[in-house]
């Protein structure tokens, strides 16, 4: 009797054990699940959302309102949508696009005439914003209750988006009309580098007093050109930025599409600041190529054993030096550089010399903001000379810049 009474417990807690252990592995299971889940959640949830992709924050204030919206193809939430069907799907009243340089699906060349149209897939009239339209007119504004901006910048003064910012916030204080500024990361960062432009050489690739590399994004460019009061007149805008979450300046943002026809890729992006200085002179940047603003080169150049031929292509109708050979170098290899490099244009204007053929036009002096980067590279100048000259600007602009930055 007292044998069966043990083995009758010894059984029973043999049960429970094994049913406890049980219980147990399935709660360490649910505790591995709900941990990964968690991972799960706070990685989606430290992802860059951009100002368009917030839109928890900007569709209460366009609710009721007649919309304008200044943007092109790089104007996507992150689920790939165009923000101009969203907002359509959201029932938003869209009355006209204006589209910048390159046009509203972002195809044209650069400089290129871009007309009044139609987009086919929304039927919405769109509205050339450059050649001889840049600052939208009175009448073409009129019926707009509220203006959004959603471009994607990449850091760089010459990059005609910011000239376009100017415009339209132009445009909408004069007409009192308020202005969304949908924010995107800087791909170039918070690198601040080049010369400081200088009011005489104002022009629609730089317009105001800043670096080459200014380091900061739109939305933040945005204040700077208000509180600067660097409109006509001194005039504000009724300004309000929708910041990107979960972004930091230091942070690598890869563009989901091209910014425009001739920047391909990151490291196109990341390059051109420096080698679009070569847009002044005979050197091509590999426009008429696959590698735009990753290789350069012309025939006056050391033939080193990398050519290319510039042919006519999407973004580059008529290149320069179209169907000539061109000798240079090929610079797709190279890392990410954090600053404005100069020992490429030195080196062209030291080989080009040789040839007693005219290296610089009209157009460098307005890319570089001012004569003297010139006039340094023509008096033999080293990079560290040139650079020195600069850091007196530079850290007045910084000083400035702090003022209006919205991320660490």
């Amino acid at each position: 009797m007292v044998y069966k009474m043990i083995f009758k417990n010894t059984f029973l807690f043999l049960f429970l054990t094994i049913v406890s252990c049980g219980n147990c592995k399935k709660s360490i299971d649910t505790e591995k699940r709900t941990a990964l889940n968690t991972t799960a959640e706070t990685i989606e949830d430290q992802s860059i959302r951009t100002g368009a992709d917030n839109h928890e924050d900007y569709l209460p204030i366009l609710k009721n309102k007649k919309v304008g919206i200044v943007t092109n193809q790089t104007g996507i939430l992150t689920q790939k949508i165009h923000l101009v069907d969203f907002l359509l799907d959201q029932k938003v009243n869209l009355q006209k696009i204006y589209a910048p340089e390159h046009g509203f699906r972002g195809t044209a060349d650069a400089g290129e005439l871009i007309k009044d149209g139609k987009d086919t897939k929304t039927g919405l009239p769109i509205i050339s914003l450059y050649g001889n339209n840049k600052k939208p007119k009175n009448e073409q504004l009129a019926g707009i209750d509220i203006m959004v901006f959603d471009l994607q910048d990449v850091g760089a003064r010459f990059y005609t988006y910011i000239s376009s910012l100017h415009y339209v916030m132009e445009a909408c204080a004069e007409n009192n009309i308020p202005l969304l500024v949908l924010d995107r990361p800087n791909p170039n960062g918070g690198i601040i580098d080049g010369p400081i432009l200088e009011k005489e050489f104002t022009s629609f690739v730089g317009m105001h007093p800043i670096p080459v590399l200014h380091g900061m994004t739109i939305g933040e460019y945005a204040k700077m050109i208000n509180g600067e009061k660097w409109l006509k007149n001194g005039i504000q805008c009724q300004l309000e930025v929708i910041p990107c979450k979960n972004y930091k300046r230091d942070m690598f943002y890869d563009l989901p599409v091209k910014p425009s026809p001739n920047l391909p890729n990151a490291q196109a992006i990341n390059l051109y600041a420096s080698l679009c200085f070569f847009e002044g002179t005979n050197v091509s940047v590999g426009r008429g190529t696959d590698m735009q603003f990753q290789i350069y080169g012309s025939p006056y150049l050391k033939n080193t054993g990398f050519s290319f031929t510039p042919k006519p292509n999407l973004g580059a109708k008529d290149p320069v030096w179209n169907g000539v050979e061109c000798f240079g170098e090929n610079l797709t290899k190279i890392e990410k550089i954090n600053r404005l490099e100069l020992k490429w244009l030195i080196k062209a204007y030291k080989e080009n010399s040789a040839t007693k053929n005219t290296f610089f036009n009209d157009f460098f002096t307005k890319l570089a903001g001012t004569k003297k980067l010139q006039q340094q590279i023509e008096n033999g100048n080293t990079e560290k000379e040139i650079r020195d000259s600069w850091k007196e600007g530079l850290e007045k602009f910084k000083i400035t810049r702090k003022h209006y930055l919205i991320y660490q």
